[in-house]
């Protein structure tokens, strides 16, 4: 869903999301920040890895989320983990509120990037999570895929 795909910036990425998740569906959402965690965020110092996303006060909120401090801002930087507002419109809200409550998915974070305009996006993952055997059997398949492609490239 997420559009203007052609021109993002990736600044950090969820690698075991996809690993420890199944990723049903994503939404593109917009991150409220600070000037010091905008200049980290494009030198490419944030971390997703427990990052989650839940909702607030009425307001989604991104958990977790680590943007490492801005050295040359000194006593003035932002806390590394503060809870950061997600930008979405209110319907989408109480969408994924839904999804969440009543069926036990879970937000997880995908990517963290800039899109084509230069505004801070997050990629937002509805998720639900994997049983160990399934993580075992979508890693035997993966092995075999890639021993498939090796037997192929080396008969060619």
């Amino acid at each position: 869903m997420a559009g203007g795909d052609l021109k993002q910036r990736i600044v950090a990425q969820n690698r075991k999301a996809r690993h420890n998740y199944i990723i049903e569906d994503t939404v593109e959402a917009g991150l409220v920040l600070v000037g010091t965690e905008v200049k980290s965020l494009r030198e490419g110092r944030a971390s997703l890895g427990d990052a989650f996303a839940e909702r607030r006060d009425g307001e989604m909120v991104l958990v977790n989320s680590h943007i490492a401090h801005y050295p040359p801002a000194n006593r003035l930087n932002h806390d590394p983990l503060r809870p950061r507002k997600l930008l979405l419109h209110r319907r989408e809200i109480e969408r994924l509120r839904g999804l969440v409550e009543r069926r036990g998915y879970t937000l997880v974070p995908l990517k963290l990037y800039f899109d084509e305009r230069g505004r801070a996006k997050v990629e937002l993952g509805i998720a639900r999570g994997r049983k160990l055997h399934d993580k075992r059997e979508r890693e035997k398949e993966l092995g075999w895929q890639r021993d498939k492609a090796r037997l192929m490239r080396a008969r060619s």
